[in-house]
């Protein structure tokens, strides 16, 4: 049983340094696509709005040759040039007072990379603005080759990454419920450890109906917990290498105070089956769940 004990361990080792080394250098960044359904059929342009009026190029030294507007992080100079001047000041000129365009004139922060025109997806257009200059309040413009302008209400990004869906056709801008996230989040961080356990629970010969309340109970506490913490930082922060740092020590933590609760409570069987059974429950599970923490947001925010 030591030689097993030590084993999982050891796959739980792996699992979370080979799951950090491939996330250290790539977290997640800010980012808000926004979805417009119904669009118009003439050339537009559409952007983000963020509270403040524009600062000027705000980026790099100030020199005058490595300062960057929002124009220059999101596209190339061809591009720049290929862009519509006329489409791009009557987007400037609409801007409402108190307001700056994200894209068309550049965040007074950090950067960020906009995307004008969009791209088709389905019968919508997709905008994706993305990296760290992305505002948490802001505003959807909308401007059309005709002339045509609309501004939406403010709206907040409620999560690190989420969508709006602006419907062209009724002038209308909404975001999703973050509540629907964070409930996905956290079923999908439970469910599997409730299954893989619950597997492991037969395996060791618990067929009563007190063991398996034992174990709902227990779960439900520890688990149900750390599946509420995991679905809040994920959602707010994403997945990260040093983020999941924090994972082994609380899963050893959530291993220990089971250990003791199924010693005394899952009588079945002996106390050190049950100790056993808790701890390389709780290392698969949590092996399980470190390699589906990442995909499983990504999945997530695609949705949402």
């Amino acid at each position: 049983m030591k030689k097993s004990l030590r084993n999982s361990i050891l796959l739980l080792l792996t699992a979370m340094l080979l799951t950090v080394s491939a996330l250290a250098d790539s977290g997640p960044k800010p980012q808000l696509t926004v979805k417009v359904e119904n669009a118009p059929e003439e050339p537009y342009y559409l952007d983000l709005l963020e509270k403040g009026d524009y600062q000027g190029h705000t980026y790099g030294s100030g020199d005058g040759d490595d300062t960057y507007s929002g124009l220059d992080w999101s596209y190339s100079e061809e591009e720049i040039a290929a862009l519509d001047d006329e489409l791009l000041d009557a987007l400037r000129a609409a801007v409402p007072e108190g307001w700056h365009a994200c894209t068309a004139q550049g965040t007074n922060g950090v950067p960020m990379w906009g995307d004008l025109i969009g791209s088709d997806a389905g019968g919508v257009r997709l905008h994706s603005f993305r990296y760290h200059g992305v505002p948490d309040t802001y505003r959807i413009i909308l401007v059309t080759k005709s002339g045509e302008s609309w501004v939406s209400d403010t709206l907040h990004r409620a999560t690190l990454q989420s969508s709006a869906t602006v419907d062209w056709a009724a002038r209308t801008a909404n975001v999703p419920s973050p509540a629907m996230a964070y409930a996905l989040q956290f079923l999908c961080m439970l469910l599997p450890t409730l299954l893989i356990e619950g597997v492991l629970l037969l395996a060791f010969g618990y067929r009563s109906r007190r063991s398996w309340l034992v174990f709902l109970l227990v779960n439900l506490v520890t688990q149900g917990g750390f599946a509420l913490y995991l679905a809040v930082t994920v959602l707010n922060h994403g997945v990260s290498g040093w983020s999941l740092l924090f994972y082994l020590p609380i899963e050893l933590i959530i291993t220990v105070v089971e250990s003791l609760l199924y010693r005394r409570l899952l009588t079945e069987r002996s106390w050190e089956r049950a100790v056993g059974y808790a701890i390389v429950a709780n290392v698969c599970s949590a092996t399980v769940g470190l390699l589906l923490i990442d995909p499983l947001w990504r999945f997530i925010v695609s949705i949402s």
